[in-house]
């Protein structure tokens, strides 16, 4: 898989890769000490009653009233033209008055992203007959994420056409949209540009008007859980 990625994205994957040894190692640490403290209570995904919404990178939550004046001035995701694996055009249109999950992966990474694609694939069927809920998984490797590629990853994965979009596109608009628009990085401050690879384990939750309401650990069987209620939240939210 490694030889279809350019430079950037090889240390990238590889640096991932040093990162995943080390936290297992501090995982096998965490794990006998968690039996000597099996005692502590669980942590679980609780549903909630609202939501914060966010501004900035930062994700400091901003706890506001729905169709506030306040909300109305808040950061929404901008407008944008992808392809996704049935060869349609997509744009923000295709999401008006709905809440999605926007993630950022690639085809042939063999890291995190079989993870990220079962946990996408897990909130899919949880709403796979509600029309209100998307998902929009945009490649970082447009080069060679195709549509016919994306196609054949969608049919493999099993993704719902028209519930979950496989996005690709020009690289600098999807980079742009992911580090401008998502925040979806967590190198807060430090500047990048398009050579360097973009590739995270986040989700966001996106709400109705196009404002962020979350960002989730898609690793995480509980932070998915807790994303899965708090779409629930944002449907009751007036």
């Amino acid at each position: 898989m490694d030889a279809f990625l350019g430079l950037n994205e090889q240390i990238y994957v590889f640096n991932w890769r040093m990162k995943l040894y080390k936290l297992n190692r501090v995982v096998a640490v965490f794990v006998v000490t968690a039996t000597v403290f099996s005692c502590k209570q669980n942590i679980t995904s609780q549903k909630v009653s609202a939501l914060p919404y966010y501004q900035e990178s930062s994700f400091t939550p901003q706890w506001l009233a729905a169709n506030s004046k306040e909300v109305k001035n808040l950061h929404t995701i901008p407008d944008f033209s992808l392809q996704n694996q049935e060869g349609k055009t997509i744009t923000e249109k295709e999401f008006d008055n709905k809440i999605y999950v926007a993630d950022f992966f690639f085809t042939t990474c063999s890291g995190i992203c079989p993870k990220m694609t079962s946990n996408m694939a897990v909130i899919q069927d949880a709403f796979k007959d509600d029309d209100n809920v998307l998902l929009l998984s945009h490649s970082v490797t447009p080069e060679t994420d195709s549509v016919s590629v994306l196609k054949e990853y969608a049919n493999f994965k099993g993704v719902i056409t028209n519930k979950w979009h496989l996005a690709t596109g020009k690289r600098s608009e999807i980079y742009s949209l992911g580090r401008d628009s998502y925040f979806i990085e967590e190198d807060l401050g430090e500047l990048k540009t398009d050579d360097d690879f973009l590739h995270t384990e986040n989700f966001v939750l996106i709400d109705k008007d196009k404002h962020i309401r979350g960002i989730y650990n898609g690793l995480n069987k509980t932070a998915v859980q807790q994303l899965i209620k708090d779409i629930k939240t944002l449907e009751e939210e007036s």
